[in-house]
Order: structure tokens, then sequence, then C-alpha cells
């Protein structure tokens, strides 16, 4: 017997689409329950929408940014790392576009509602799919108000929106948004609590070490290779070679500048290592995926892509495309576990990233075209071995002076670039000895994520504990 509610007009006439499905109405229903609360257009005082950029990125320059939605990270911060920059007069042409500090940005595509607080005056211009608010200060403390919306939004991405199919945030839904409005004072006197967290969570973070930075130190000490001595060599602009240096390992006998300087790179890396091997010795198979038409549709078979081989050498599960499509020995193209995989094409930094699938198979998942499935000869090669070799600077190095494309955001290998690839290849109790300490510090890694995790939990409870006892709902 199915459920019946009686819905009135109002609760939706207002929409600007005037949404009724179920899932819509269902959320409103619950938000009406709300007692003390105001509207996001009633707590700013202005906003506006980024623009679309395009063109060169002036990072010589390095004094003009561009905030992306990818640039943001968890605790309101911006990752600069990744920023692109602007020279001077893309900045005075559009200064309409500048952030002013204390601005708060929000992604509307993408990672919807991620959000940035602008915590100083920069010369920075927002980009498209982005917004910012200028919050009224006799009524919000900004970072109050920054984590109140944020739990708003992912109450409706995950009620409405990502139930729904919708890749966005449309501003009309966001500014009537309701979100508590609570006392000035208890507000601050909550941010101090949550500030002191925070602070905990950077000096975390502080001790944090990437997966690629764990990989590329283990395997530095392991064959005692300078590291700094390495990009000293990237960054060379001339090279003076004599031709026997030339058909070294080069059956091409490739006479470019970036295949010279590959074999400068690795003649240094090599010069102490008595095991340096060819990849094709052990190679005994290779096959490229295969790619039908997919969508995000929830229908067929899943597909794995680009982003599920990892850095930390394992392959993720989690698909996002799926295809109703099929062929005769679509079998062939099942993922199974333990199987090797490397990326044949992306970006000239993450091309030929290597992972093994780790976890139990449950249901038929696709490896797509831009994946090659390798199968080693595993009486001398340990494959989690090879897949951090594969995404350590070995690999980072070798790939990027051989992968080709002209388009550097889509740059690609193929087999033949697999098979000679030179690589130290040691006993397999070496390789496992290896192995386990790389994961021993990953693993290490793990436990500062799992107290960083837990001091964000209980950011959120002082947050919702603030909000339930200023009267947010019935209870």
């Amino acid at each position: 017997m199915g459920l019946i509610q009686s819905i009135k007009f109002s609760n939706f006439a207002l929409h600007k689409l005037v949404r009724f499905d179920l899932k819509y109405l269902n959320y409103k229903l619950k938000k009406n329950k709300v007692l003390k609360s105001i509207k996001v257009k009633e707590s700013i005082h202005s906003y506006f929408k980024g623009f679309a950029f395009k063109g060169e990125d002036f990072s010589s320059i390095g004094k003009n940014y561009v905030l992306k939605g990818d640039l943001f990270n968890d605790d309101f911060s911006i990752n600069f790392n990744k920023i692109q920059y602007l020279d001077d007069v893309f900045l005075d042409t559009h200064y309409k576009f500048k952030l002013n500090k204390n601005d708060i940005v929000i992604s509307l595509v993408g990672s919807i509602g991620k959000m940035v607080i602008i915590d100083d005056e920069y010369n920075m211009l927002l980009n498209q799919n982005n917004i910012s608010l200028q919050v009224n200060k006799e009524l919000f403390n900004n970072k109050f108000f920054a984590y109140v919306l944020k739990r708003e939004i992912y109450d409706l991405a995950c009620n409405v929106y990502g139930n729904s199919g919708y890749s966005f945030l449309s501003i009309d839904d966001l500014f009537n948004l309701e979100i508590p409005n609570i006392d000035l004072k208890i507000q601050n006197e909550v941010i101090e609590k949550v500030e002191s967290l925070e602070k905990e969570i950077v000096d975390l973070k502080v001790q944090k070490k990437e997966y690629l930075e764990i990989i590329n130190d283990v395997f530095s000490n392991e064959f005692n290779i300078n590291l700094k001595e390495v990009k000293k060599l990237t960054n060379i602009k001339k090279i003076n070679l004599k031709f026997k240096n030339i058909i070294l390992k080069n059956d091409s006998i490739r006479t470019s500048f970036k295949w010279q300087k590959l074999e400068t790179i690795q003649s240094y890396m090599y010069q102490d290592l008595k095991c340096i091997e060819k990849l094709s010795n052990f190679i005994i198979s290779t096959k490229n995926g295969w790619s039908p038409k997919s969508s995000e549709v929830e229908e067929g078979t899943p597909i794995l892509g680009q982003e599920h081989i990892l850095k930390n050498g394992k392959i993720s599960l989690s698909a996002s495309k799926y295809t109703v499509l099929t062929r005769n020995n679509i079998e062939d193209f099942y993922i199974k576990k333990n199987d090797f995989f490397v990326s044949r094409g992306n970006t000239v930094e993450l091309v030929a990233l290597a992972g093994i699938v780790t976890d139990d198979i449950e249901d038929n998942i696709l490896y797509p075209d831009l994946y090659i499935k390798i199968e080693f000869n595993e009486e001398y090669i340990n494959k989690q071995y090879m897949a951090y070799l594969f995404n350590s600077f070995f690999g980072r190095i070798y790939f990027k002076h051989v992968a080709k494309g002209k388009n550097q955001t889509m740059v690609k290998v193929s087999s033949k670039e697999l098979y000679d690839f030179y690589v130290p290849l040691p006993d397999k109790t070496i390789q496992q000895e290896i192995v386990d300490k790389i994961q021993t510090q990953i693993d290490s890694q793990k436990d500062i994520d799992k107290q960083i995790e837990d001091k964000q939990g209980e950011i959120s409870k002082i947050i919702e504990d603030c909000i339930q006892t200023s009267g947010d709902t019935n209870g």
C-alpha cells in the first residue's frame, strides 16, 4: 500500500521551474519544519558570478590569479599549487570579477557546494561556474555562515540533486536555501571552538606526505639516487652527446632533444645499478580495453575511467559511466582481481600511471580503451612493485619523454613504450621488501587521515549542537 501525502500548491509553486517531483517535495516538507531560519538571499548584501576564462597561463609572472572550482580545499582554503595566473591587462579589463577579502565563493558545477573563504586581498579573478557572496556581517560570522550553508547545500544535493541527474546548483535554489538564524554572539563563540580544532587539523596535515612522495622517497633511498640531481637534469636546456650515446637503448636511432635528455637522466640514475632490465623480457602480453558509448545513467555495465587508476598503485572500482552495449567477446574486457593496468592516454604528468585491482569483483566491470592490461611473468615480477615503479620518478620521467601527442593535455603511449622501458629489477624478495616499506608508510598516513576525520567530526558536532540548541527544528 503506497504512502499518500497531501501537498499544498504553495510548497512548489514558487520554484522557478515549478518542481513537484516527490524527492523535491519531501525535501521541502522536511525544510518546512525549520522554526528559526533566514534565506540565503536575505543574508547577503551583494554577489557576482565568475567569467569564462580562456587564454594563456602566465605562470612566469606569478602576480595575478584566476580561481576555479577545482582549486577549492575542504577547509575553505585555496589550493595554490594548481592555480593559473593572469597578466595585468586581463586583470584590468575584468576588474568587476575581482574577489575581495572575506568573500565566500561557492562552486555551482562539478563539486557542488565546495567553498572558499577569501582570507586576504589577492589580485584574483573568479572563473565561471562559481559564485561569490558578500555576507551581511551584522547577521553572520563569515565562517559560521560557510559551515551552515555547506550543511544545507549538502542536504539539498543528497536529497534532490544527486538523485535527479542534476550536475549543477542553480542560483535560485542556492538563494532560497534556509539557514539557521542564530545570534551573532553565539556564532562567534562557536567559531572560536571550531578554529581551535581547525588548527589541530592543520598541524596533522603538515605531517602528511603525498603517496608519490612516499613512493619516490623509498625508491630513491633503496637505489641511492639523489632526486635533487635528477631534478636539475630534468631542467637542462642543452646536451652534447657522442654517437655512441645516441644509439644506447635506442633501436630507432632517435635524435630528438627530448629523447637524448631522457637518456642523460636515465644514465645518471642507473649508473651504479646492476639490476637494470628491459621490461619486454618480462611481459607476456598486453591488451587495450574497449570504450563503447556510455553515459552517467546507472544502467548496464559500469566502465572505469582515467581517474580510477590511483597514484597509490591501486584501481578504484567506483565507476561513474555505464553502457548498455555489448559485443561477442565482451568477457575479455571484464576486469578481474589482480589485473595490472596502465593508463594509455592522459596528461604528460599522469600518462602510464599504473594500478592493480586489489578488491574482490562482485559485478562485471569493463576497462576502457585508454587502459592497457599487462600480463607479467610473475616468476620475476612483483606486480605491486611494478605499479609503484611506474608511478615513481622512474616511470614519470620515462613516460613523460616518450609519450606522443601534440596536445599536452592528452598524450599517449603504446605497448612499444612499455616494452622499451628499462627498469631496476632486483630479486623478488627485495621487490617485496620495497613494497612493504612503501605500504607501511602509506598505512601511517591513513592513521593521520583518521585523526583528521575525527577532528572534522568534532567540528560538525559543534555546529550541529549549536543549531539544535538554538531552535533550528521542532526536535
